[in-house]
């Protein structure tokens, strides 16, 4: 027993190394994400101090009141200061917590004045940014290629834990989130921020972050949404506020027209198709095309991805299917990865329809 008290003590002692190995939560980069560790620890110690107490009392008992030595159990009816103390002492302990507890809620629920309104919606399954105060959005998706989550290549350092776009914000602003869904609950959860929200459709929920350092913070999804649940990541990318209008103003230049690529032939964009595919497609409709009918039906043989009308097999991947699992793909994807993934569509599977679809012709359906 002696032994586990040591490991405890030990173990408190050295929990910035745990918060390192990830046995501890995080300090994080927020004064949010700060208070709720000071918090933690706080309430720890006062567990680890009731574990003693207890313990060390009923050891004490056991060894001085053993029935070997001759002990007697005392017998009484009532303790009136035994009362007093074991209704006194949990209500000063309860108190003790729940005074900060209440301060930290109060700090995580302070959504004024922020510098910056970033709206967060969860969709089967990537996230979509939309900067409310700059008029820019995008979606994030994973970036993780399919041939590792299929145990082709080996799996690198950020193994389903990249994206292709990132969350950019500014240090030592005040950056407000608001949180939804498109279709089931998720959770966007970023331990070194201090947020975790549930994103639930037809409701908003705020947090809020002021990131005090410059840096990669990485999260997850923490709602169980899904067969593609677990390639949901966050990638939060804080840069100093002159970065971050610098940013912005890229992102917020007019896109250019949609132009053919030098290599936009049918070996190239099958290629690049069968990727897209893999990482959007395939979770409802299978890698082979057969889908789970009724459900999600099958690409394979469909009279939407065989037949000459190739604008309708277009406006069906670009506007989704209403009151249907199927989203739209337009505001999701760009011109050229729309063409490439019905062109893989329109030919994979011994379709071989020959249709080489131009992100000219998807550009033109979007008008």
């Amino acid at each position: 027993m002696v032994g586990l008290f040591r490991a405890l003590g030990a173990c408190l002692l050295l929990s910035p190394a745990l918060a390192a190995a990830q046995i501890n939560m995080p300090r994080g980069v927020t004064p949010v994400s700060q208070e709720i560790y000071g918090l933690h620890m706080y309430v720890i110690w006062i567990v680890a101090g009731i574990m003693a107490v207890v313990y060390g009392v009923i050891i004490f008992s056991l060894i001085r009141h053993r029935k070997s030595k001759g002990a007697v159990a005392a017998k009484f009816s009532k303790n009136n200061l035994l009362e007093i103390v074991w209704t006194v002492v949990p209500l000063i302990i309860i108190t003790a917590i729940a005074v900060p507890s209440i301060r930290v809620l109060i700090n995580m629920d302070d959504y004024d004045a922020a510098d910056l309104t970033v709206k967060i919606t969860g969709h089967q399954w990537k996230w979509q940014y939309q900067y409310l105060d700059h008029g820019i959005g995008f979606f994030s998706s994973l970036a993780t290629p399919m041939a590792e989550v299929l145990g082709v290549e080996d799996k690198d350092e950020w193994y389903l834990l990249e994206v292709d776009e990132p969350l950019v914000l500014p240090t030592d602003r005040k950056v407000r989130f608001v949180v939804t869904s498109n279709d089931v609950i998720h959770s966007w959860w970023v331990p070194e921020l201090g947020i975790k929200r549930d994103a639930v459709p037809g409701y908003m929920y705020e947090a809020w972050a002021r990131i005090q350092q410059p840096g990669i913070y990485r999260g997850q999804c923490a709602e169980l949404c899904g067969v593609n649940h677990g390639y949901m990541p966050i990638v939060v990318k804080a840069v100093s506020p002159q970065a971050f209008e610098q940013w912005v103003a890229e992102r917020a230049k007019a896109p250019p027209l949609a132009e053919t690529p030098k290599d936009w032939t049918l070996t190239t964009v099958m290629k690049r198709g069968a990727a897209l595919y893999d990482q959007n497609c395939a979770a409802c409709h299978g890698y082979d095309g057969n889908g789970m009918p009724p459900t999600f039906p099958a690409l394979r043989d469909s009279s939407i991805a065989t037949s000459t009308d190739v604008n309708r097999h277009i406006d069906l991947v670009m506007h989704g299917v209403p009151n249907t699992a199927m989203q739209a793909y337009a505001p999701q994807l760009d011109d050229e990865e729309l063409a490439a993934i019905i062109t893989y569509e329109r030919n994979a599977w011994e379709h071989d329809t020959g249709d080489l679809v131009l992100p000219a012709q998807i550009q033109a359906r979007r008008k």
